[in-house]
């Protein structure tokens, strides 16, 4: 008798295989068998023509955190995700020396924008070393299997002390070979990869730079010999890719001969920089240099609104008079009294805030409730200004006061220089890229982005108007057998037997990546934006339910994944 069995799906297995309507078995954790299942199970669904699709597996996270904390890893666990990776560009939470802890929470409060007060409150900083840190993710229970990688910010700083806080100080002799040795200690006890920041668009919350911008050939040979030596990991880098930083990267990867992951990111200021990224990417894989890029499914953007974190008028000083109030109340003042309107226009202050919103209520627009990340252009917050003739700052306090004081702008800052999602399609097809940068855990009150696995499906599976979609199998692929595959995860994945029983059944035709919605259910009293989609009607991980119909059931039978994972059988 099995476990479980499912019948009647549309499975999709993750190999990008066409889908076919069969069954799936499980028993003791594994799939036992696809196809036709014969016999009786102790757990019977009918997924009655629903999807039937691995979990998704999410390689760009920062939950480094609240991994400590939240065996839910909400909101994660809502959209599918069953393996999440954390660790990435740079930025955790060990090594850490006694004491020091301030630095790595100021670090990841700058780059990642995750509240101090939050990670002060949330971590208990019960370790020092790495692998102490592992042992702690590894005593808690937790709906999903986690895997974590060293960063080169917490490693730099544990090794050099505040010189390792200066990006432009290089470490000794000495502080090399210790380097290399806690990398080896680190890929001993089970990390992923080893990652690091080389841009400048990540500084720590009070203004330093990220501390392994500027790693030269001597500090970054240390950590690849520490990884040929360990014969293991992901060299995973998050880079502006200025003239040689491929090299320099490629490099590394050479000496270490093991893989690189890059992120791929389209900026305004160099659009088509990410083109030639990719490109040396495929000449590094054609050289024999495994290599992939990391690309997102929708722009990169952040969230305004009288309650988030970025509020376009919140710098008004007639606004900040009412700041306190209950946000429902805040809005209807807003509707209501015309001279307080005028005020918060007219008294509007001359700073660099309001220069940057100046700029961004150009390419900013109403997220609308359908969630519409992929507007036209001509719908900016400053067009439709202009076409109404009223200013775009009437327009904002239109939008944004509108109901309850709930609304939002979308200001897509990456990845829409066009004004369209035409290059995330050739990222998305590029054949060495893999779905990542969502970044759930971080930006918790600007971007929410962790819904990107429910968004890759619905809009480019399902809903896009403005150019062409993909493949349901494609899209599957990317993000769950390729992803895993990029980490050494080769136990899951894919729906076959003797592979790991993690898995989506998906109600796609009411599949939602869910509105928008702050909440304050971090420590500390810490708010974040969340999306709760619809249409996850199963989620098994290791063949335990641990989510149905959007709700989690109680069940934790996630693991720490220690290395990499071999193939079955």
């Amino acid at each position: 008798m099995h476990d479980l069995a499912v019948r009647n799906a549309r499975v999709i297995d993750g190999s990008g295989s066409p889908e076919f309507i069969g069954d799936i078995a499980v028993s003791s954790g594994v799939i036992t068998d696809v196809g036709q299942v014969d016999g009786t199970a102790r757990q019977e669904i009918d997924a009655d023509g629903r999807l039937l699709t691995p979990g998704w597996v999410d390689i760009h996270t920062h939950y480094d955190g609240q991994a400590t904390w939240d065996p839910e890893m909400t909101p994660s666990s809502w959209h599918g995700v069953t393996t999440a990776v954390f660790g990435n560009c740079g930025v955790g939470f060990a090594p850490v020396r006694s004491g020091r802890e301030d630095f790595l929470i100021n670090l990841m409060e700058g780059v990642e924008d995750i509240p101090g007060s939050v990670l002060a409150e949330g971590i208990d900083f019960s370790w020092q070393s790495y692998p102490e840190y592992l042992d702690v993710l590894g005593s808690m229970q937790r709906v999903m299997d986690v895997g974590s990688q060293i960063p080169h910010g917490a490693l730099r700083f544990y090794v050099m002390g505040e010189r390792g806080a200066d990006h432009n100080e290089t470490p000794n002799a000495e502080e090399l070979i210790l380097m290399e040795q806690l990398v080896i200690e680190a890929f001993a006890a089970g990390a992923l990869g080893f990652t690091t920041s080389r841009t400048t668009k990540h500084k720590a919350a009070d203004g330093r730079l990220t501390p392994s911008l500027s790693a030269g050939d001597p500090e970054l040979a240390a950590i690849a010999n520490a990884m040929k030596a360990a014969k293991a990991g992901v060299l995973q880098v998050n880079s502006d890719f200025g003239d040689g930083e491929f090299e320099i990267l490629r490099q590394a990867a050479r000496i270490s001969g093991r893989p690189l992951s890059a992120l791929i990111i389209q900026v305004d200021h160099e659009p088509d920089l990410w083109r030639e990224t990719l490109a040396h990417i495929e000449n590094a894989n054609a050289e024999g240099i495994e290599a992939t890029g990391q690309v997102g499914c929708r722009p990169i953007g952040v969230l305004l609104g009288l309650d988030a974190t970025v509020n376009p008028i919140g710098n008004h000083p007639s606004y900040k008079a009412i700041a306190h109030l209950p946000v429902d109340k805040r809005a209807a003042m807003l509707r209501n009294d015309s001279e307080l309107r005028r005020k918060i226009i007219e008294e509007r202050p001359q700073d660099s805030f309001s220069e940057w919103m100046n700029y961004a209520l150009t390419r900013a627009f109403e997220l609308g409730p359908d969630l519409n990340y992929e507007p036209d252009p001509s719908q900016s917050v400053a067009l439709r200004a202009e076409r109404n003739g009223s200013s775009a700052w009437e327009l904002v306090i239109d939008l944004l006061s509108s109901g309850t004081g709930e609304s939002l702008l979308l200001y897509p800052f990456e990845n829409y220089s066009s004004g369209s999602l035409n290059e995330i399609q050739e990222m998305l097809t590029h054949p060495n890229t893999v779905c990542g940068v969502g970044d759930a855990g971080a930006h918790v009150g600007t971007i929410c982005d962790a819904s990107y696995p429910t968004y890759l499906l619905t809009h480019w599976g399902r809903d896009r108007t403005r150019g062409e979609r993909l493949p349901l199998e494609f899209l599957v692929n990317k993000q769950t057998r390729r992803t895993a595959e990029t980490y050494g995860l080769l136990d899951r994945g894919i729906l076959k037997p003797g592979y790991k029983a993690d898995f989506n059944i998906v109600d796609f035709e009411r599949l939602s990546v869910g509105q928008p919605e702050l909440i304050r259910d971090l420590p500390a009293g810490g708010k974040r934006l969340v999306q709760k989609p619809a249409g996850y009607a199963h989620t098994f991980v290791s063949g335990v339910e641990v989510a149905c119909d959007g709700e989690v059931t109680g069940e934790r039978p996630g693991q720490l994944i220690r290395g990499a994972q071999a193939v079955p059988g």
